[in-house]
């Protein structure tokens, strides 16, 4: 198993300091502080730069000539507390000359349905996370779509193989 450690500092009101066991830190806070993202921007934004990762990596694996990339993420919480993520859009928007639509869906797949454990543990739990794209080449229509959905309590669908 592996294992990780967090350590989280509070620095008077609502900030809290988190310093990961890699050396690196951030700053949460509450909205009447507001000295760092909330945390639960926090894991949206987890979700969103896990995901890129995956995605980014394996389209270069792919030779896919990505001259721009990046995650939209958005999140929506439910209104009664613990005001937990019930639904999150991610959309892959990826600029290139000839990138293949393909290619894409593929990376977005192996991305929700096998690598990223950040989407795997929030689609176990309430969060319905819906997979997308946006396809930019010069001179050509925008191209977007809904590659998948996971979640929640771990639904995957039965037609995606991996």
């Amino acid at each position: 198993m592996k294992e990780k450690h967090v350590e989280v500092r509070h620095e008077g009101g609502m900030r809290m300091v988190a310093t990961t066991e890699s050396g690196h830190s951030f700053v949460m806070d509450d909205a009447a502080g507001d000295g760092g993202s909330r945390p639960t921007e926090a894991l949206l934004a987890a979700l969103a730069a896990c995901t890129a990762m995956d995605v980014i990596a394996v389209a270069v694996k792919k030779r896919q000539d990505v001259v721009k990339y990046r995650v939209e993420a958005h999140g929506v919480q439910r209104e009664d507390l613990p005001d937990v993520f019930v639904r999150a859009d991610i959309v892959h928007v990826v600029e290139g000359p000839d990138i293949s639509t393909s290619a894409i869906r593929r990376c977005i797949e192996l991305s929700a349905l096998k690598y990223c454990p950040v989407n795997a543990m929030l689609s176990a739990g309430t969060v319905e996370v819906h997979h997308g794209y946006r396809i930019a080449r010069p001179g050509q229509p925008i191209e977007e779509d809904e590659v998948l959905v996971t979640g929640p309590d771990g639904w995957l669908p039965e037609n995606v193989t991996i």
